[in-house]
């Protein structure tokens, strides 16, 4: 069967034994061909396991940018240094857009500088470093022959060096816009030999919400297989993260008595960053800090806290079918269960960088505290805090469990049964500066991992507000990076720290409607690091959470040159175009604001029984909305009835309507009779907007029956850039409305038709106020400030009630700049 070739050791052998007696020398020839037999069996063995484990190619696309910089080509690195000599051979391929000349150079600067994992020798290091770089090459990927033509050299190394080919990978560091047209081309030209395995590691953002991830999941499937998409999420390959279901199975003993909702008071899931965003606005303006960590990282980490932990923990499919099952439990989120905030230099650093005007806002937020539940038995009511930000006071990242403490101490309070009773899986940074594991000693000892943890003494600062002496504090040694560990994983084709297109739909479902929620909810202005004092501190209130302060207070120098301390200023009185002006950080504004409609609405029920109240659309008065939903429980909504100032010629139930705004943020918040409720009727006998179908005469027969005098008590207004109010726009021929009290209108925006109470209507009003918001007002509010009464060109400037007054709401960056 095998075919053996004289061995260098059979002479020697040989000539031993013909030294001795012929008897013996018999004996030991056997014997020696015998091991040489044994030798020959097993040289064959390895060479035959060598070539079953066979050759690995690796291909990096996006290979000189900062991820492959900072993590993958270390990864790589680390995984080449665990597998050498185990069997298998490998060939790295890093691909990018530029041409070799400049491409290649940038690579092997990389690649130069790369460690060696801790523990290996300096002669082994030297030797890993040296070879590596002979393993790999820079590729230009851009167009298909560029797959193509690395598919043929992968072949032809395969084929010159006799190799069998066990799989390839291919990691996707590019943006997540360019993975189908990628995955196409691996697809059609770059795939691996029959027999051997592709696996795509694709990094995040996996879409902005349900339904754009669901069209990436598709056109992902055309090309890739579900088991050979490999959706990274780095956070899962963080040290404590990944040890988190293992802990609960080696304490299952002492954590399913106290796992559940009667002994565990909240669970906090935390990731404090102290960096802003610079050089990465172009993708963060688009995604906002919740879809940037917390529909991935931190939701990954409530579901590992809150799942069922199979008995097997090497299962990944197990594993991910659990995680999804914990999923469909989350409870719906509504606009409540969040609070969202913005780091003061935020806007600034968006028109420096997207090179926008001046005037150019942005409401994305950079800071998000939410309180999720899980609905079902286990969890029932348990409040799940997750909190993230950017500009915050320190950098840490840590999930706690606290459990409620029963025990009261009669003589010593501040024995250790009375203190806080907790479990912190500490993931980074902060207080302790590295991964641990804390357990409060009041709760009990928890089990040692088996191998690579550690128990540690000494820590001198206080954490989490007890002294370090009452914890067993449990750390990993040595410390791995987290793309080593899941590249490894890849490697060795492990699911269960992956995402699943069902699981990841899963997901997105979730937090999707949440974030159309707050798409036009303008987040709480913060300076930053420790100034932010407690400004962004949040509580219960409900089922949902609130800022549990007030008021917005900012450092001096944001008022302008010269100007008072900001917490002398809270609300200011003066005047505006000769009419009174209410001015405040914006909170303060709206919170102001409320009181005033209010009060305005407790005076006419009081006259009359009765409070008419426009509204007008537009981003303006969300907050204002979301103000009079939440904190005004004693309005008298039984006896109010709102109407509408203007609205876009759309159906009611688009989201660009302004009553369907309207819906979503305060009436259905409130308890009001529907029929209190005036919609503008925008779409008659399945029209809109249609001039004989007579909506605008309809909706002033209903003011004229409901409304006395048809005189509003409080009409609620917005200024647009161009000075527009209402939908009064430049150029409408106010003149042709006469004492009309609703006109139709043209936009110059998309949907042009418009809807809008008319200048006649406005008039009318008992008190009217225009509320204006944000540091991109500012050259109109200046604007405004000195131009004469001209409603053809600044239609606001016609607003000029006969009988009421008129109150300008303007906020300090609108006034100051």
């Amino acid at each position: 069967m095998f075919r053996f070739q004289r061995h260098r050791l059979w002479p020697r052998l040989y000539d031993t034994g013909a030294c001795c007696g012929s008897h013996l020398g018999l004996t030991m020839r056997r014997t020696a061909f015998a091991l040489l037999l044994l030798l020959s069996h097993a040289c064959v063995r390895e060479a035959s396991a060598r070539r079953d484990k066979g050759h690995v190619s690796v291909v990096v696309v996006g290979a000189t940018g900062d991820l492959a910089k900072k993590y993958l080509w270390q990864g790589f690195f680390q995984l080449y240094a665990e597998q050498v000599g185990s069997g298998h051979s490998f060939s790295f391929y890093g691909g990018a857009l530029s041409e070799a000349e400049k491409g290649a150079p940038a690579l092997f600067r990389i690649l130069k500088g790369l460690e060696c994992p801790s523990g290996v020798s300096e002669e082994r290091c030297a030797l890993l470093k040296d070879r590596f770089p002979k393993l790999a090459q820079y590729r230009r990927l851009d167009a298909a022959e560029d797959y193509a033509a690395l598919a043929e050299d992968v072949r032809l190394r395969l084929a010159r060096e006799d190799l069998a080919e066990a799989g390839r990978i291919v990691y996707l560091s590019v943006p997540s816009f360019a993975y189908a047209d990628i995955a196409d081309k691996v697809n059609r030209s770059c795939r691996p030999g029959p027999g051997a395995w592709l696996r795509v590691v694709l990094e995040k953002p996996f879409g902005r919400d349900l339904d754009s991830a669901q069209d990436l999941a598709a056109e992902l499937a055309k090309s890739l297989r579900e088991d050979e998409m490999y959706r990274i999420d780095h956070y899962l390959g963080k040290q404590v993260v990944s040890q988190i279901l293992q802990f609960r199975k080696d304490n299952r003993k002492s954590l399913e008595p106290i796992w559940n909702k009667h002994h565990i008071e909240r669970i906090e899931i935390v990731l404090k960053e102290t960096l802003d965003v610079k050089g990465r606005i172009q993708f963060y303006d688009q995604y906002g800090v919740i879809r940037d960590v917390m529909q991935n990282h931190l939701t990954e980490v409530l579901a590992l806290l809150t799942m069922t932990v199979p008995a097997d923990l090497s299962g990944s499919q197990e594993i991910l079918r659990r995680k999804l099952r914990l999923l469909s439990t989350l409870q719906q989120m509504d606009r409540v269960s969040a609070v969202i905030g913005q780091y003061q230099a935020y806007g600034a650093e968006v028109r420096e960088e997207l090179n926008a005007t001046k005037d150019h806002v942005t409401i994305t937020p950079t800071f998000a505290g939410v309180v999720v539940y899980v609905d079902n038995a286990q969890f029932e009511g348990v409040p799940i805090f997750m909190m993230s930000g950017k500009m915050l006071d320190e950098r840490a990242s840590y999930a706690r469990v606290l459990f409620r403490n029963e025990v009261f101490c009669v003589q010593d309070p501040g024995s250790l049964h009375c203190r806080p009773r907790q479990i912190v899986f500490h993931v980074g940074h902060g207080d302790l500066q590295h991964p641990a594991i804390l357990v409060s000693k009041n709760l009990f000892q928890p089990a040692l991992p088996d191998h690579g943890w550690k128990e540690v003494k000494g820590q001198k600062e206080a954490l989490f507000g007890l002294p370090p002496s009452d914890y067993y504090i449990h750390v990993p040694t040595p410390h791995t990076e987290a793309y080593a560990v899941l590249i490894s994983q890849v490697f060795h084709g492990r699911k269960d720290n992956f995402i699943s297109t069902e699981h990841l739909l899963a997901s997105w479902t979730f937090w999707t409607p949440l974030l159309h929620r707050l798409a036009r909810q303008v987040p709480r202005v913060y300076p930053g690091g420790a100034a932010n004092d407690n400004l962004l501190d949040f509580q219960l209130q409900g089922r949902g959470i609130a800022f549990a302060t007030e008021a917005v207070v900012l450092s001096s120098q944001d008022l302008g040159g010269g100007a008072a301390a900001a917490e002398n200023f809270q609300v200011m009185q003066g005047k505006y175009r000769n009419s009174d002006m209410v001015s405040a950080w914006a909170e303060e504004l709206v919170r102001q604001l409320a009181a005033d409609i209010q009060a305005s609405a407790e005076e006419a029920v009081a006259e009359g029984g009765m409070f008419h109240l426009a509204l007008s659309g537009g981003s303006s008065p969300l907050a204002l909305f979301q103000r009079l939903a939440v904190h005004h429980y004693s309005f008298p909504w039984r006896h109010t009835h709102v109407w509408m100032v203007d609205e876009r010629c759309v159906p009611l139930t688009e989201p660009s309507s302004n009553f369907h705004t309207l819906h979503e943020h305060l009436l259905r918040h409130v308890r009001m009779p529907y029929f209190n409720v005036h919609p503008m009727p925008v779409q008659l006998n399945q029209r809109l907007c249609v001039e004989e179908d007579g909506g605008p005469l309809a909706y002033e027969r209903d003011i004229a029956r409901l409304v006395n005098g048809s005189s509003f008590h409080f009409v609620l207004l917005g200024v647009g850039y161009d000075g527009h109010t209402a939908s009064l726009f430049q150029g409408t021929q106010l003149e042709a409305h006469g004492d009309k009290l609703v006109a139709l209108t043209e936009s110059p925006a998309k949907p042009h038709q418009r809807m809008s109470l008319t200048l006649a209507a406005i008039n009318r009003a008992r008190r009217v106020a225009v509320l204006v918001t944000g540091r991109g007002k500012h050259e109109m509010i200046t604007q405004l400030s000195r131009v004469k009464d001209d409603p053809r060109k600044w239609p606001v400037t016609g607003i000029k009630p006969a009988s009421g007054k008129l109150v300008w709401y303007i906020d300090y960056e609108a006034l100051l700049g």
